[in-house]
């Protein structure tokens, strides 16, 4: 008899081609239309539709509405999670798309991973919480500590305006960097703020954070970098 979760319902979803350029392609965090989608995996709109389909039967993605245009965003920051794992996996084991394209250096540099900053600023950024000790790590769990607390008050977020109910903190495997980033409502919270403070821009139609000159000297100095 097997016990635990079944694996390979999940993994069959993500496995095919298209539907994992969909998945990935959610991993801006933001909501995208089946059109978007067909686009981003190369199928007609009909095949884009069932693969849709499936995935929102197999719980990996949610349908969203806003008047009479229809979106889809994924389930949840455990599908995210996951994804990025599998990203991590195939990097380490060397299954690398054919091409790489020209934003790739950028995307390694700073990117969302669903709703928090990911890639080589990412991680700094959760290396240098940990090494000043405003972020204490033990294994996979992650707390702020009362030093976190100032620092992060600086940039406007405090403990008590974050989602109560679950852990403040996580950590998040980076697949480019291979490391650990910030993930979970603070991580989400500081992402935000970067935005806010115009610190960074989204760019358009991808998972791409670029930070300003000026917004990057006013990171890294609230970092201590």
């Amino acid at each position: 008899m097997k016990l635990g979760p079944d694996i390979a319902v999940a993994a069959a979803l993500i496995g095919d081609p298209a539907r994992a350029n969909m998945l990935v392609a959610l991993l801006s965090g933001q909501a995208l239309t089946a059109g978007e989608l067909a686009a981003e995996a190369g199928v007609s709109l009909q095949t884009a539709s069932h693969h849709l389909g499936k995935l929102e039967a197999g719980g990996l993605v949610v349908p969203r509405k806003q008047g009479r245009h229809r979106y889809v965003s994924l389930a949840g920051p455990e599908v995210a999670r996951a994804l990025e794992g599998l990203m991590g996996l195939a990097a380490a084991t060397g299954a690398r798309r054919v091409r790489i394209g020209p934003k790739e250096p950028a995307l390694r540099h700073a990117r969302v991973c669903y709703d928090h900053l990911a890639g080589e600023l990412g991680v700094l950024m959760f290396d240098r919480l940990a090494a000043d000790g405003a972020i204490a790590v033990e294994g996979e769990r992650v707390d702020l500590t009362g030093a976190g607390a100032v620092r992060i008050a600086r940039l406007g977020v405090t403990p008590e305006s974050l989602p109560r109910g679950r852990p403040l903190c996580r950590t998040c495997l980076d697949w480019s960097e291979r490391r650990s980033h910030l993930g979970g409502p603070l991580a989400r919270a500081l992402m935000g703020r970067f935005l806010e403070l115009g610190w960074a821009d989204r760019e358009a139609g991808t998972r791409i954070v670029r930070f300003k000159p000026s917004g990057l000297r006013e990171f890294q100095t609230w970092l201590g970098a």
